[in-house]
């Protein structure tokens, strides 16, 4: 870990931190510190030079007495609450992705596509600064997001991450060397499409990973896979938390959970002209149709996007978040100027998702 994550995650509150306040109904609202400014509720206004220079973990009152704790976003709070270009892998999955990839400090990682950069934030706190990881991202924009957004929470651009535009079948093969990559995880509407550059990229014992949202891929993905004869036989499962309440005697399950969000598939590289035994089990159907070959292309399953408008104003937030937390390590105990040109939020608060 760099001097630059640990100091950013300890010691008092500086000018350019991200700061977590939470309101006397549990409300989470996330500001970035500048001198002068102040965070406005509809119960008074708190300045952000009160905060400045507190302890992580205090309370601070606001001008008519209402009290926030003061906290720094954990890396869970700060992926919540970031801009977004794409849609993010939530929390619970990217833990399951570190553990079911057997990310490991100093592993080879590919990652497509970048979305907003929430698993990228993850995956390169666990392949440490030994590791690599490259990702590959085919929108622009969405590309944009995530480079401000994982500057802004390390405050500084990684120098063991690095961003290639375009799809990765394509620009796969030109960028990492046969038998390579230690992990490739998957997040994409077609995975079935990049397995050749995948296969030919992946060490054998490599771990495949693929992230999707419906059944369908679900099905399409595990039966691609095993068309290879590259793999072993694919593992599939997906994860839902389930939040308890406890006060007192008062012991239930939270009325709310985190149910499906995605299915996470796995398999191995198997090793050069290598045949996997085959496995006794029950006779299945496993044929399939043209037709339902077709049902489950790209275009049939759909593709939420987001609007030009908003991901304009998207990427001057996340541009915003990262010249303060750039400034702010490259100048420590200087106040944080946003440069000229890019818009500033700081004195709007960004609340938290929930």
């Amino acid at each position: 870990m760099s001097d630059n994550q640990v100091i950013q995650n300890s010691g008092p509150f500086r000018i350019g931190d991200r700061v977590q306040l939470t309101g006397p109904k549990n409300k989470l609202n996330t500001i970035t510190l500048e001198p002068g400014k102040v965070f406005h509720t509809h119960r008074g206004i708190l300045a952000h030079d009160d905060i400045i220079g507190l302890p992580d973990g205090s309370v601070v009152t606001n001008n008519v007495g209402v009290e926030h704790l003061a906290l720094r976003p954990l890396l869970n709070d700060f992926v919540m609450s970031m801009p977004r270009g794409a849609a993010i892998i939530y929390p619970k999955d990217a833990a399951q992705i570190i553990a079911q990839a057997d990310i490991f400090p100093g592993a080879t990682v590919v990652e497509a596509g970048v979305g907003s950069g929430a698993l990228s934030l993850w995956l390169l706190r666990a392949i440490g600064p030994a590791g690599r990881l490259a990702s590959f991202e085919r929108r622009g924009e969405f590309a944009d997001v995530a480079r401000d957004n994982i500057a802004t929470f390390l405050g500084h651009d990684p120098l063991n991450w690095s961003i290639t535009l375009g799809d990765l079948a394509d620009t796969l093969p030109g960028t990492m060397p046969s038998q390579s990559v230690d992990r490739v995880v998957l997040d994409m509407l077609a995975p079935w499409e990049c397995l050749e550059a995948v296969s030919e990229a992946l060490k054998p014992g490599g771990v495949l990973l693929c992230y999707v949202a419906t059944v369908t891929q679900l099905s399409r993905v595990a039966e691609a896979i095993r068309g290879t004869g590259l793999y072993t036989n694919p593992d599939s499962n997906e994860t839902m938390v389930r939040g308890w309440h406890v006060e007192g005697l008062a012991v239930r399950p939270d009325h709310r959970m985190i149910g499906h969000t995605g299915f996470l598939i796995t398999a191995r590289r198997l090793a050069p002209d290598t045949i996997l035994p085959e496995l006794k089990r029950r006779p299945s159907k496993t044929d399939f149709s043209d037709a339902d070959v077709e049902a489950w292309t790209p275009g049939a399953l759909g593709e939420r996007s987001v609007s030009s408008k908003v991901m304009r104003k998207r990427v001057r937030i996340a541009e915003s978040g990262a010249a303060i937390s750039k400034a702010r390590d490259l100048n420590p105990g200087e106040p944080a100027t946003v440069p000229s040109g890019v818009a500033s939020d700081a004195d709007e608060a960004t609340p938290d998702a929930g």
